[in-house]
């Protein structure tokens, strides 16, 4: 029986794989769609500059946005690629099974009928630029055949609506994380099976002790003129995402549009930048803009039911088949996907979970696009009105010299006596969104007396020192994040400094100081001062306790300090949060970490530091930039490291703690060193004066090709905090240009 089986598997699957190229493998468009695709190109000029970065020229905004998603696609079409598999929930026809449940969650939340609605219905002036961004990548396609895609081999213009905001925590599932997910939908297909579910599974809440080596986030400064050499308000846009996560672009049309700044592989509009009037900068916090609805089910017979208002909803339910790559074939795997009113059933928690969010809209990804596009402050705050970015703060400033903050943006009105951080009782109105709350009302600041502004994915209440907004003012739901040392360093610096330039502004973006030390060594030294006399207990060397003692706190290539204190509290992060407030607030965290921890353990932490240091380095004397390293050695989407290739030093540390230009990174397992993963990539330096001035640097270069001169070009700029100047105006484009073209022309 089981031989039989697999063997109707295998020819099943063989047939699926033969078949598909007839319609899916194509990359041929029509005679039609070549001339339209060649009518545009001759619209588009794109010129590369000295560093690789493209310019894109454009009669229209369509014509730029065509030029924009031709120039990415040279640059590094498998990120195009991947980001909209990713948005499609179809990576797995890719990656394989291991991303089967990434996939179920993407298709859960995001639906393809209602982005292809949102396009039907966009108006004509929009619906020109998602024509232009699917027929650039086409476009590419076509004049590039040699270029092989993964899975997709033409891009429609609804693929934009899937994800309408360039954030990389764009999507919100109320907490659920994809172990829950699968848990709920595995060996779920027949009802029969979600009883087993409904009556008491419990999700696995254990705490990942790898969590915080990979931490994201970002940093958004503002300055006032009054805080500023030549009283020009200054933008610093610093954000710390994967490596490589976004482009730096620049895109003119003759219809208004002068954008620079970062672009998410495959999205067409500046996600974080500036035009020659303002500019943003996004940062991710923890506002509640999504929640989970504790369902009560009921089965009769074969039917499913919950319980609302005193009476019986019946669940709706769809198939949703992903497919996934196994031995070179496609292998499709069918779910039973459940809904309530509230939205999709997520997971289990002792009953179902389903998710109330607006992770994608149509007038989310408008207000993406035309907030690049803002003359000053009374147009940006009026593009802030249609309030459908679901994932971003926003910190902003301006060529009058406003400075401003929003907390978010789409903020649901909620019931003030219900706890909002928890699932929340499904089975009562009382809990139903009640509308949106507006602008003036989430939490915000505008011109601060103070002069300046700061975000580092932390708390609102301390965005502007004594000029933030007051906490006793707003419900706990819209602005529960905590505090982080990022922030804390943050404050000190721009509270203290009154005469900013850009090249200050970028020092103060580079400070290294890492404040969560101030909380966390001192406990050490206090356990070693305890048992220094303890003839029982194998102390870790005085020596060691000396050179913490000595340390400045700032992180360095040749601090023997960093390496010793960032090893030690990465073992003290392996216990997990105790309470809610740990999670979102890192100075609760690291304070319970003093407390809960005994001073032995602090001790026997430390002293098993040294040990590994010495077992691989053969010293336990080893600066900071000998272990933590850059390398840059393919353009692969998953970099593999090699310590026995080029790399360099890096005195930078995890934003984890505190360090303001964030460079976390990992030890793989066959390595002795440390490699960056995540941490700054694109970072501005803005003035708004007459003319604006800017400065910027990426990760390691603007080229993705290895071959590429542009690959590693900035890698050195980048580890020190050294700037390259920003092209903007179009005479000084032209005196830097490399490559000056129309898409599909002849290198």
């Amino acid at each position: 029986m089981y031989n039989q089986k697999s063997n109707n598997f295998s020819m099943k699957y063989i047939f699926l794989f033969l078949f598909l190229p007839a319609f899916s493998f194509s990359q041929q468009f029509s005679k039609q769609e070549v001339a339209i695709f060649e009518s545009q190109a001759k619209q588009v000029t794109i010129i590369r500059d000295t560093w690789g970065i493209p310019h894109i020229y454009g009669k229209t905004d369509a014509d730029a946005v065509f030029g924009l998603l031709y120039a990415q696609c040279e640059d590094d079409f498998k990120r195009v690629e991947m980001n909209a598999l990713e948005n499609l929930g179809r990576t797995s026809e890719v990656t394989g099974e291991n991303n089967l449940y990434d996939d179920l969650q993407m298709r859960l939340i995001y639906d393809s009928v209602a982005a292809i609605n949102d396009y039907k219905k966009s108006p004509a002036w929009f619906k020109k630029l998602l024509d232009a961004s699917a027929d650039g990548v086409n476009y590419f396609l076509y004049k590039h055949p040699e270029v092989k895609s993964a899975a997709l081999h033409r891009f429609q213009p609804w693929y934009a609506l899937m994800r309408t905001n360039g954030s990389i925590s764009a999507t919100n599932t109320g907490g659920v994380s994809v172990q829950e997910t699968k848990n709920f939908y595995t060996n779920n297909n027949s009802i029969s099976g979600n009883i087993k579910l409904m009556e008491g599974s419990k999700p696995s809440m254990s705490y990942h002790v790898e969590d915080h080596q990979n931490v994201t986030g970002s940093n958004g400064f503002a300055v006032a003129p009054s805080k500023t050499k030549k009283k020009n308000a200054i933008l610093y846009i610093n954000p710390h995402v994967t490596f490589y996560f976004r482009s730096e672009v620049h895109m003119v049309s003759d219809e208004g549009l002068n954008a620079y700044g970062a672009v998410t592989w495959g999205q067409f509009f500046v996600f974080q930048g500036f035009n020659e009037h303002c500019g943003w900068m996004h940062t991710s916090g923890v506002a509640d803009l999504a929640d989970l609805y504790k369902e009560k089910t009921v089965t009769k017979g074969n039917l499913l039911f919950y319980k609302y208002d005193n009476t019986l909803m019946p669940v709706s339910s769809k198939q949703i088949t992903i497919s996934y790559k196994k031995d070179e074939l496609q292998v499709p795997k069918t779910f039973t996907a459940y809904f309530t009113h509230h939205g999709p059933v997520m997971a289990s928690r002792d009953g179902w979970l389903s998710l109330k969010e607006n992770n994608r809209s149509l007038k989310g990804l408008m207000q993406s696009w035309l907030r690049t596009k803002a003359k000053g402050f009374t147009e940006f705050e009026k593009i802030m009105e249609m309030r459908s970015n679901t994932s971003d703060n926003t910190v902003y400033a301006d060529d009058k010299g406003n400075i401003a903050y929003w907390h978010g943006n789409f903020i649901p009105v909620r019931d003030t006596k219900y706890d909002w951080s928890q699932p929340i009782d499904g089975t009562t109105a009382a809990t139903e969104w009640k509308g949106i709350h507006e602008l003036n009302e989430i939490v915000h600041v505008h011109n601060p007396s103070t002069g300046y502004i700061q975000n580092c994915n932390s708390t609102p209440f301390t965005v502007s020192g004594s000029a933030s907004p007051d906490k006793n003012k707003y419900p706990g739901y819209m602005a529960p994040d905590g505090q982080n040392p990022r922030a804390i360093n943050a404050i000190r610096l721009l509270s203290n400094e009154n005469n900013f330039t850009l090249d200050k502004m970028i020092e103060t973006g580079y400070d290294t100081y890492l404040s969560a030390f101030d909380i966390l060594l001192p406990s050490l030294f206090s356990a070693y001062d305890e048992h220094k006399n303890d003839t029982s207990f194998v102390l870790p060397p005085k020596e060691a306790i000396d050179i913490l003692k000595a340390w400045n706190k700032r992180s360095s290539a040749k601090s023997i300090a960093t390496t010793l204190a960032t090893e030690w509290a990465a073992r003290l992060m392996l216990y997990p949060p105790q309470t809610e407030e740990e999670k979102i607030d890192a100075i609760k965290r690291f304070e319970m970490l003093v407390n809960y921890i005994s001073p032995k353990q602090k001790l026997n932490y430390l002293r098993d530091v040294i040990n590994g240091l010495n077992a691989f380095h053969g010293t336990w004397r080893v600066p900071w930039g000998e272990l933590n390293r850059y390398q840059r050695l393919s353009s692969n989407l998953y970099q593999k490291f090699d310590d026995n290739k080029q790399s360099y030093p890096v005195g930078l540390a995890s934003s984890e703690w505190g360090c303001i230009p964030s460079f976390s990174s990992i030890k793989p397992a066959d390595s002795k060193l440390r490699y960056g993963v995540n941490g700054n990539s694109f970072v501005a330096a803005v003035e708004f004066g007459k003319r604006v001035k800017a400065k910027t640097i990426v990760t390691g270069g603007e080229g993705m090709d290895p071959s590429s001169k542009h690959f590693l070009d900035q890698a050195q700029m980048y580890i020190d905090g050294k700037f390259k100047d920003v092209l903007f105006y179009k005479e000084d484009v032209l005196k830097h240009a490399e490559r000056k073209y129309h898409p599909g022309s002849p290198l």
